[in-house]
């Protein structure tokens, strides 16, 4: 004769926890934001002239640069990962025409403080 190694269906899902389904999920914690993330950066004179001059944190500056971005329809048609540089955003970029958007996200780091 076998011994039952796992419990059987009936015995893990009882007729409680399938009419209170809370008993089976765990609970989950509050986000925190990350401190890192919100610690106001200064945009150097180049990206000041795309999302201000005022000292902002990471998160909403990354905001404005793509309000600016949708606003002025830099975004590529066809790949929309591609972000095609005007004027202003060619100087953030580096004199790059056109960049990823995670390419753009690691070129505008290096014109915080």
């Amino acid at each position: 004769m076998q011994t039952a190694l796992f419990p059987s269906r009936s015995a893990l899902l009882s007729r409680e926890s399938i009419q209170n389904p809370k008993i089976i999920m765990a609970k989950k914690t509050a986000r925190k934001p990350n401190a890192a993330f919100m610690k106001p950066v200064s945009p150097d004179a180049t990206l000041a002239a795309v999302v201000g001059a005022n000292p902002l944190p990471r998160t909403e500056l990354t905001k404005k640069l793509w309000a600016y971005i949708k606003k002025n329809g830099l975004q590529d048609k066809k790949v929309r990962t591609q972000i095609n540089a005007d004027d202003k955003l060619k100087a953030v970029f580096g004199g790059k025409k056109s960049v990823s958007m995670f390419e753009m996200t690691k070129l505008v780091s290096g014109h915080v403080s």
